[in-house]
């Protein structure tokens, strides 16, 4: 099947051709993401919690248990199960980052400072977020209370 390229004649191209035409115009770039130590698996997908290094460190000794870090200096980037974000608000500073992309242009690129001793990489995202709100002195989101 082709598509109708408009020319004068009627010519159409083949899904080949604009396959080929994009990947020689560049097309849209490939996103960056942190990667994940080859003899881990994802089976839950993957989004970051990046979190400035100073309050990573002091939530640090709240989690029962620590997937994959990556730090870049100033920040620490702790990888959380795909949609984390889900019914949860995470206390500012703190970023999350969908499909643990990085920036386009980082300054400087995440290392990997912590990798457990299993096949999963993550960070349970609720002991996470708890242990955040407390370094941050936020409330969970789901103890605010509710006005009518």
């Amino acid at each position: 099947m082709g598509v109708s390229a408009g020319f004068a004649g009627g010519r159409s191209m083949t899904m080949d051709t604009l396959v080929r035409m994009t990947r020689r115009t560049g097309g849209p770039a490939a996103a960056r993401r942190l990667a994940v130590p080859e003899r881990m698996s994802l089976p839950l997908g993957c989004d970051a919690v990046v979190v400035p290094a100073d309050l990573a460190a002091r939530a640090l000794p709240h989690l029962p248990r620590v997937g994959c870090v990556f730090a870049d200096g100033t920040q620490w980037w702790w990888i959380v199960p795909a949609d984390s974000d889900y019914a949860m608000t995470w206390p500012e500073p703190v970023r999350y980052v969908p499909g643990a992309v990085l920036p386009e242009v980082p300054r400087t690129l995440p290392e990997l400072l912590h990798a457990p001793d299993g096949t999963v990489p993550y960070t349970p995202p609720i002991p996470l977020y708890l242990a955040l709100c407390q370094v941050t002195g936020a409330a969970p989101a789901w103890s605010t209370p509710v006005t009518a």
